[in-house]
């Protein structure tokens, strides 16, 4: 595991700096840059004992490789990963736990959004398998604009065993799929349950489909056969909080 992380936008580093300020390493700001926003993230760092440098775009540009740092960029230790004990965990401790399940997203821009959707829907957890998957990198945090730092993101090694354990906990599994006969507006989506996205383009994988308790679609009344995979969840997440509610 890495000893370091690089983190930059303001969302990012202002949500680290609220929950977990003893991350912080390095700040590296853009110098001439005055406004309120940055100068509340100095102060911050420096109170909780962070070195602070002020440096020309370049610098800047060159530690994220070209990324959308608005003028701020922070070395820090590692954030907490979470694995299948933890998800176990977080199961046990929901009277009706409510899981958002990517299955092989990719794109980091995707997983970042969704990140950000679940938090704002009030997911508990968010899993991903460890291999095909874009992992939390500065570029999902950033996109997430603080909600990678509050909502676990779960890596498990065996997806499809992970949904065994999660139905046998009582979550009931739902996966999106384009042929599926049921309309998600159709469907009964409350109580314990785990909705399953699959990666742009491709879907979800057969062994992942064949672990589902159920498949749903979105209805889709235009020339587009199907939705980004951070729209699609979107949707189908606040159609599950608009019936949990």
């Amino acid at each position: 595991m890495a000893q370091q992380e690089w983190l930059y936008g303001i969302h990012a580093l202002e949500s680290v700096i609220q929950r977990e300020p003893e991350r912080l390493i390095e700040l590296f700001v853009l110098k001439g840059r005055d406004d309120k926003s940055i100068h509340s993230i100095v102060s911050q760092a420096r109170k909780f004992g962070a070195s602070v440098q002020f440096c020309q775009r370049k610098t800047l540009d060159d530690k994220v490789d070209g990324g959308q740092h608005q003028g701020v960029v922070a070395k820090v230790k590692p954030a907490k990963q979470f694995n299948e004990n933890d998800l176990a965990a977080i199961v046990e401790s929901s009277k009706t736990p409510f899981l958002l399940i990517l299955d092989g997203v990719t794109d980091p821009h995707n997983l970042g959004a969704c990140l950000r959707t679940a938090d704002a829907a009030g997911v508990d957890a968010v899993v991903v398998p460890k291999d095909k998957s874009a992992a939390l990198t500065p570029v999902v945090r950033k996109v997430a604009c603080g909600a990678a730092d509050v909502i676990p993101l779960v890596q498990v090694t065996n997806l499809a065993r992970t949904l065994r354990d999660l139905q046998d906990a009582g979550v009931w599994i739902v996966g999106t799929a384009g042929e599926a006969e049921n309309n998600i507006f159709d469907c009964k989506l409350s109580g314990p349950m785990a909705l399953v996205m699959g990666a742009e383009g491709k879907g979800m994988r057969r062994l992942t489909r064949e672990h589902c308790d159920e498949l749903i679609k979105l209805p889709m009344a235009g020339s587009v056969s199907s939705l980004n995979v951070s729209v699609a969840t979107g949707v189908c997440l606040y159609e599950i909080v608009r019936q949990r509610s």
